[in-house]
């Protein structure tokens, strides 16, 4: 018995800021491999920069990922991120960025919601059992407290989805405070150590019927 692992997401799913294999799908897939006793081989449809709306397109168009999901029995999902980012950025110099900063999070709250449904609908003629395990967001404006308010309020939304079959990694408490240590030069990204927390909290949440 083999399991398929499909990653999906942005650049915390390809593992920029790390060295090659050691993002947190690499090590995850080695822990997941570890714990099922079984081999797991993965499929990267990580794209950097990519939002929330542009992911939801992606499962509704793109063949390729529609296939890749399809015979799945292990999802990760990392998105969010660049809502924030892109958000934030359009505020740069400006007053307070609130009003904008809560428009993006209504609409990214929406485009995670439409994720899911697609998930469901693309997993729902599987016989197989499978699991959909969701990164949470760390804030990577920590000076920014309309930031902090924007992660949290985005991971309370998306720790909702947790099911039978759906878990949510909350990782906001291991970076908070420790972003010296966790993330890249680019103060944006995680490390490889960073990566590996991430990798760290989605095995604490088991596998699920895989085993």
């Amino acid at each position: 018995m083999s399991y398929q692992y499909t990653a999906l997401g942005d650049s915390l799913t390809t593992g920029f800021g790390a060295l090659p294999g050691n993002g947190f799908v690499p090590v995850y897939r080695s822990m997941a491999e570890g714990r099922l006793r079984s081999n797991v081989f993965s499929t990267n449809l990580g794209v950097n920069g990519l939002t929330t709306a542009g992911l939801e397109q992606r499962l509704r168009g793109n063949p390729v990922y529609q296939q890749a999901l399809q015979g799945a029995e292990l999802i990760t999902l990392s998105i969010g991120g660049n809502d924030l980012i892109r958000a934030a950025k359009s505020t740069a110099g400006q007053g307070d960025p609130s009003r904008v900063l809560r428009r993006a999070l209504e609409e990214c709250k929406q485009n995670f919601a439409e994720i899911m449904v697609t998930l469901q609908q693309l997993k729902s003629g599987s016989r197989e059992p499978y699991i959909i395990r969701i990164v949470g967001l760390y804030n990577p404006y920590p000076q920014m407290y309309q930031a902090t308010e924007w992660v949290q309020q985005f991971n309370r939304y998306a720790s909702q989805y947790s099911s039978r079959i759906c878990g949510f990694a909350s990782i906001y408490g291991e970076f908070s405070g420790n972003e010296r240590g966790l993330l890249s030069i680019d103060h944006l990204h995680p490390n490889g150590r960073g990566y590996r927390v991430i990798a760290d909290r989605l095995n604490a949440l088991g596998y699920g019927r895989l085993g």
